[in-house]
């Protein structure tokens, strides 16, 4: 099974490339769905982020935008919490694979926004980065509820920027020229993965 890695900038159309890989029928890791799963009551990360970070829970749930006041910009704190995070997601994800290839899968996709940022293209087969110009990207993620250009620059000063993401990647796909014209980026990429698992290794 070959495991592929899934990246991008903030507002580079990520999630929706993911969306396009898992209608392909190809299963997706969503990290980002498994820190909501952590920090939502009963999650693992709960007491351990509020032990770390005490005042930032709410209801029994990490109220992500205190627990976002507390550590961005503070490269400290943020590594605090990623010690904490980090391996608890590990563990989920090694249950995803196990999962996948137990039914079968090919391929299989680990959307993980901070992979090149924490080096988790070594845990990977092949990368994707998803990127799109920056005035794209700009609009997109202006255009989300509550987001602020000062946000926007802290969120990205965390990212590696994306010409340096883009010359690590094996594979590349464009969403500045809209829906179809990425999915069909997505299949091509497929059609020349599965190109190298049918060879014999």
């Amino acid at each position: 099974m070959i495991v592929v890695g899934l990246t991008g900038s903030i507002g580079m159309g990520k999630t929706t490339t993911a969306a396009m890989f898992a209608a392909a029928g190809v299963p997706v890791y969503d990290a980002d769905a498994e820190v909501r799963r952590l920090y939502q009551p009963g999650g693992a990360a709960v007491s351990l982020v509020e032990d770390a970070f005490p005042g930032v829970t709410r209801d029994g749930a990490v109220d992500r935008a205190l627990l976002g006041e507390r550590v961005l910009g503070d490269p400290a704190a943020l590594a605090r919490l990623n010690a904490i995070v980090w391996p608890l997601m590990g563990a989920a994800r090694a249950q995803f694979l196990a999962g996948a290839r137990a039914a079968g899968h090919d391929i299989a996709v680990l959307d993980i926004p901070l992979l090149l940022e924490t080096g988790g293209e070594k845990a990977v087969d092949k990368v994707v980065v998803v990127s799109a110009p920056a005035e794209v990207q700009r609009q997109r993620v202006l255009g989300r509820d509550g987001m602020t250009q000062q946000k926007l620059d802290a969120v990205a000063a965390a990212q590696m920027p994306d010409a340096d993401k883009r010359a690590r990647a094996d594979f590349v796909i464009e969403t500045g020229a809209g829906l179809e014209d990425a999915n069909r980026q997505v299949r091509a990429v497929l059609n020349v993965l599965r190109g190298e698992a049918e060879q014999p290794h």
